[in-house]
């Protein structure tokens, strides 16, 4: 039985999609926690973490999601459990989710340093199971070796099994090797696999959308599958919009207010992939009959066109249970990326 504690230094360095290309990759029976959640989800007065949750439905486990983490909140965890009742807990929830399987990934939060006031941080996890510890390192040249530097000089790995580091989203994967991978390797830190950054996987589908804006969908609720490539605030008149550029782009979102039928109207004339109806108003009944007959997502919701695009903007993309082509892609990279007989000889 490996156990595996995939671990990052910052947000979004794509440390699921790297769990669930490493588990399709594998291909073992994979038991899954999030001792520390951090994108909590209430539905029927349970509180589970969004990635247990995906985790759970991608490998049809047993284990409900609410139970792969221990807590959520800071003050209710010090007030909860000493250092000795979480190592207690952890213990016990690793024997739970390891339980007739191969292999059992357990994610840390959402930087290296999270949950470690409650004593649930990335680094305590490693030490509590003996696991092997994965680093997953994302961002520009040199923000990833300033990091990998920070790794060495600064960071006690006592006691922990660095198994190594995935550098993850990127940009110039032949140029990082030529210039940043010779002095990382000075270092002595084992880089498992570089993954190249694609832009697919940064697109979502309008379903994830409509999930977290909590949106209404009028039109269409079996087209909620597409992609959504480029975001327009429907600020200006329909036809000055019909006439920019930009407006002729594919697979494009468009956020108006929902009496703004002339906006309306260009959005379903160029084929959007959906629309965003603002400020809870509703349109007239026949372009919404229309809507239905073009097949284009009419999703209705409360806040006001501003602080929708900001909600959007501030969104972090994340891997969907139907999303089979991110899942895949994720996959191939792993295939070819990660030297995985390093990984699972490593000790």
């Amino acid at each position: 039985m490996e156990t595996y504690i995939i671990a990052s230094l910052s947000p979004g360095a794509g440390k699921t999609s790297l769990v669930v290309g490493l588990a399709d990759t594998l291909n073992k029976k994979t038991g899954y926690m999030k001792p520390f959640g951090d994108r909590f989800i209430y539905s029927k007065k349970r509180l589970w973490d969004y990635d247990a949750a995906l985790i759970t439905e991608l490998y049809g486990l047993s284990e409900p999601p609410e139970e792969m983490s221990i807590g959520f909140d800071h003050s209710k965890l010090r007030y909860m459990h000493t250092r000795e009742s979480i190592t207690e807990k952890i213990t016990e929830l690793a024997d739970r989710m390891r339980q007739d399987k191969d292999l059992l990934f357990v994610e840390g939060g959402k930087t290296l340093a999270y949950g470690f006031s409650v004593h649930l941080d990335s680094l305590s996890l490693a030490r509590y199971l003996k696991g092997k510890l994965i680093i997953v390192i994302s961002g520009d040249d040199d923000s990833i070796l300033d990091d990998v530097m920070f790794i060495k000089q600064n960071i006690d790995l006592s006691e922990i099994n660095l198994a190594g580091i995935i550098i993850n989203k990127v940009h110039h994967p032949d140029d990082f090797k030529d210039t940043a991978l010779p002095e990382i390797e000075k270092t002595g830190i084992k880089v498992l696999g570089i993954i190249p950054f694609e832009n697919e996987l940064t697109y979502y589908p309008l379903q994830f959308l409509a999930d977290k804006l909590f949106a209404k969908v009028l039109t269409a609720e079996d087209q909620l599958d597409r992609k959504v490539k480029n975001i327009l605030i429907g600020a200006m008149s329909g036809n000055t919009a019909l006439q920019k550029p930009v407006f002729k782009k594919e697979d494009k979102l468009i956020i108006t207010a929902g009496d703004r039928t002339d906006m309306i109207l260009a959005a379903l004339d160029s084929n959007a992939t959906g629309v965003i109806l603002t400020n809870n108003l509703l349109p007239p009944s026949n372009i919404i009959a229309r809507a239905e007959q073009n097949q284009t997502p009419l999703l209705l919701v409360s806040p006001d066109t501003y602080q929708i695009g900001l909600q959007i903007e501030r969104m972090e993309t994340l891997l969907t249970k139907n999303d089979e082509v991110k899942r895949k892609s994720m996959q191939a990279h792993v295939e070819s990326g990660i030297d995985l007989s390093c990984l699972l000889n490593s000790h």
